[in-house]
């Protein structure tokens, strides 16, 4: 081998190796940049190379489909595909037979979980989640309370009855969109007889997978987070929800709508709070097209 080239060689898997260490997987080489590489490297004899140095030989290009009437298309390198980030998967490519698979061996695994040993002594249920998995629509909330513990569904309790009743007025029911929590066990409460309190950031990233492949799987166009510590369990987001409900964020590629949990709606009771919440929902109610009479626009309204 001639030094020039034994240089140029040498020069090219350093530049390779550097560009590996950067995360690059593949490199894009022209026809004629490896023609003239072909033309230029010298012709080794056909002798048994010696040893510890590798062979060099013309990769081989994937064939591609053509016919008589169409040139063969030429191979383009593709990008390395981004991992970290990745969002839920084409509705196309999903049927529902195998949504309905995917949730039931879901369920199965959540059911049984022992991740959170304080979690799982406590509780008398796991609240995985209800409604229909192909809906388009989908609420998450917190965790449970002591009557979603109970039953093992969530939102049950008063604002459980208050979510229900926010969920009709849209022009849909239960049983038409999907409703799950960030945490699927009821915070345990050691020493108190009543009462919740808010999972903790650890309990939330230990749950959070569950919740991420619910909507991997459910695909909805629009997610509804209710409260602060659900936006906070979504996206890491712990600014006040005052600030944040009625602007549209996105989670995993999907449009997410931050607004105020409905027990925040029972402690303040006023038609003004009522009426920042509807309009949430009227912006959900555009973005999935759905029709909106003048009737539900004018709710909460002052006369």
């Amino acid at each position: 081998m001639s030094a020039p080239f034994d240089h140029l060689l040498e020069a090219t898997i350093d530049h390779l190796k550097r560009e590996k260490a950067r995360g690059v997987k593949y490199v894009q080489v022209d026809e004629s940049s490896l023609a003239a590489l072909s033309q230029a490297a010298p012709q080794p004899a056909k002798s048994a190379p010696a040893a510890g140095v590798p062979s060099i030989a013309r990769p081989k290009r994937p064939s591609l489909p053509s016919t008589p009437q169409q040139p063969r298309a030429r191979a383009t390198a593709q990008p390395s595909p981004v991992q970290p980030s990745t969002p839920a998967p084409s509705p196309s490519r999903i049927s529902r037979e195998e949504k309905e698979t995917a949730m039931a061996q879901l369920r199965e695994r959540a059911m049984a979980c022992q991740k959170c040993p304080g979690l799982v002594a406590a509780r008398q249920n796991v609240v995985f989640g209800v409604g229909d998995i192909h809906s388009p629509l989908m609420f998450v909330g917190e965790a449970p309370g002591a009557d979603e513990d109970r039953q093992g569904e969530p939102f049950v309790g008063k604002a459980g009855q208050l979510l229900t009743k926010i969920i009709k007025t849209m022009g849909y029911s239960r049983e038409t969109v999907y409703i799950g929590n960030i945490l699927k066990c009821r915070p345990d409460t050691p020493g108190q007889e009543w009462g919740n309190r808010k999972p903790t950031p650890e309990e939330m990233d230990t749950c959070k997978p569950y919740v991420i492949s619910q909507i991997d799987i459910i695909q909805p166009k629009v997610i509804v987070a209710l409260g602060a510590t659900a936006v906070q369990g979504l996206l890491g987001e712990t600014q006040g929800i005052t600030r944040l409900r009625g602007n549209w964020t996105e989670f995993r590629g999907v449009p997410v709508m931050p607004t105020f949990h409905p027990s925040y709606l029972l402690r303040q009771d006023d038609l003004g709070t009522k009426r920042k919440v509807w309009e949430d929902m009227l912006q959900v109610l555009e973005r999935l097209g759905a029709p909106i009479s003048d009737k539900q626009r004018g709710f909460f309204l002052k006369k």
